[in-house]
């Protein structure tokens, strides 16, 4: 169904980064982190090009931390990158600049890090075996001031206008109910929360397997489409009765007590503005992604 919206006044923009090199900070720590059973492992984490992970793979199984499907890009200096962050939404275009690949077009699709580090961009494998670090990658942002005006009460949070026109979606009332794949339920939201709705990410814990099989999640893909009940992300992400979120899965799991897949919120509403209906709904479908 089509939904009204202000996408007409919305103001496109560029924002750029230089493909992220995966980091480690310089805590003694480091590079050891810890499972949910204390045991220390090394696996690659979030960043760089990865070769062989992309939206609509299994966002579980990988020997990997939060890995970043296809690519991920930075902005070296911190005021930038935030600005990047903010501005860049799912479901936008984005160029390659520099290097062996220059030319060639991407499909933004998550955003991770806990003070919103990296944008997650969608590039074929062929473009990647291209690309190399620190390659300049511009996204014409557009989609940050999106409202809808025939519900006010839902604020839209990283989604461009196409990626919205194309969510399957019904009104009953003044209630707008979007097609997911499954909810995740509050006391499965982990690492993310109480922090800024603005970029980053909101995780789901997923060291309970049976709790996530119970609640349908343990299959979910890269790029599903999922309802976050009692999870009001207007400002910062946090529990309130009745609200709901709606999340897109942008990174796979991980063995960490409180980090399991990732999820950019793209949409969020307070008092039941919101809802959720089964529907099997994944990003790499709706904006054409796979091979």
């Amino acid at each position: 169904m089509n939904v009204t919206t202000n996408a007409a006044d919305l103001v496109s923009v560029s924002v750029a980064g230089r493909v992220a090199n995966p980091a480690f900070s310089g805590l003694p720590a480091e590079p050891y982190r810890l499972t949910a059973e204390g045991k220390a492992f090394l696996w690659p984490t979030f960043g760089g090009i990865v070769y062989n992970v992309s939206v609509g793979d299994s966002a579980f199984g990988w020997s990997g931390d939060c890995v970043h499907p296809s690519v991920s890009i930075a902005h070296p200096d911190a005021n930038k990158n935030r600005g990047l962050n903010v501005f860049a939404c799912v479901g936008n275009k984005a160029t390659i600049t520099s290097g062996a690949a220059k030319g060639t077009t991407g499909t933004v699709t998550g955003k991770s890090g806990r003070f919103s580090d990296q944008v997650i961009i969608h590039f074929d494998k062929g473009t990647r075996a291209k690309i190399a670090v620190d390659d300049q990658v511009m996204v014409a942002a557009e989609g940050v001031g999106m409202t809808l005006p025939d519900h006010p009460g839902i604020a839209i949070k990283s989604l461009s206008p196409r990626l919205f026109d194309l969510l399957p979606k019904k009104a009953e009332g003044e209630v707008l109910k979007i097609g997911v794949v499954a909810t995740v339920p509050p006391h499965m939201v982990g690492a993310g929360a109480g922090l800024t709705s603005e970029g980053g990410s909101l995780h789901m814990q997923s060291t309970d397997r049976a709790e996530l099989a119970k609640h349908g999640l343990d299959k979910l893909r890269l790029g599903d489409v999922v309802a976050i009940a009692d999870t009001d992300s207007r400002y910062n992400h946090g529990y309130l009765r009745g609200a709901m979120s709606i999340g897109i899965v942008g990174q796979t799991d991980g063995p960490r007590a409180g980090y399991g897949p990732g999820l950019t919120v793209v949409m969020t509403a307070p008092e039941g503005q919101l809802g959720a209906y089964d529907a099997p709904t994944n990003i790499a479908d709706l904006l054409e992604l796979r091979p």
